[in-house]
């Protein structure tokens, strides 16, 4: 990583006795050295293992061409895509309610405490999966961060909660990204939809930003979803 600058920042492992071990990757923005008197919007990525070097240095190309705000981005990753020790499967769905609790109690204090992030801008990104946490989050815990992408989000387990009552305004402005391909797979694509048909008719308490990705598949178009859910988040759309 040292010889990675699109990806130099900083790395800690997080141990939970109930959950396991978490690998914690950050990446730095160019200018934090610069300016120590900045703070930056902090991104958390599930699935790090993965959207964490795909991500990271997108996000360094967009404040390049897109004058994307600098953020810092955080990996939360397992070290391995198998099972038993990748507990994706546990965490975003059945496992919710604690991986929640752990992220908000754990994970975010920890991070925040390295890094001069800004609370008011803190940012959580999901993929299929780890999209439907995403969501789960959005109805759990409105206000924890301030923005939220899922992309091609898969809730099965969260089904009831997604098209129950919608949570209760937190007083403050939360946004919503769901981005959908359309040539994602049937089911999930299929069960997309009728969030959004769900959504039109009984709003949360968010600004949600449609974004349908034109033969956008389930997961090669992430950089996609990231690139324009991260301009409507910011209002650069118009760039």
């Amino acid at each position: 990583m040292d010889y990675l600058p699109s990806l130099a920042g900083d790395y800690f492992p997080l141990h939970s006795l109930k959950l396991g071990t978490y690998h914690l990757y950050v990446r730095l923005p160019e200018s934090y050295r610069e300016k120590p008197d900045a703070r930056y919007p902090v991104v958390y990525l599930l699935d790090g293992d993965s959207l964490f070097p795909y991500l990271a240095p997108h996000h360094l190309f967009l404040t390049y061409d897109d004058q994307l705000p600098e953020a810092i981005l955080v990996g939360v990753a397992y070290g391995s895509f198998g099972p038993p020790v990748n507990r994706r499967e546990r965490d975003f769905r059945q496992g919710a309610p604690a991986f929640h609790r752990f992220l908000k109690d754990r994970v975010i204090p920890a991070v925040e405490r390295r890094v001069r992030a800004d609370p008011q801008r803190r940012i959580l990104v999901g993929q299929s999966a780890s999209g439907g946490f995403v969501l789960y989050s959005a109805y759990s815990d409105p206000g924890l961060f301030w923005g939220r992408i899922a992309s091609n989000p898969s809730f099965p387990t969260h089904r009831a909660l997604l098209f129950g009552p919608p949570p209760p305004s937190t007083g403050s402005e939360v946004r919503l990204v769901v981005a959908s391909g359309t040539a994602d797979r049937p089911n999930i694509r299929a069960g997309t939809l009728e969030y959004f048909d769900a959504q039109s008719k009984h709003p949360g308490p968010w600004r949600l930003h449609r974004l349908d990705i034109m033969n956008g598949t389930h997961a090669a178009d992430m950089p996609t979803a990231y690139r324009r859910g991260m301009a409507w988040l910011f209002d650069r759309e118009k760039l």
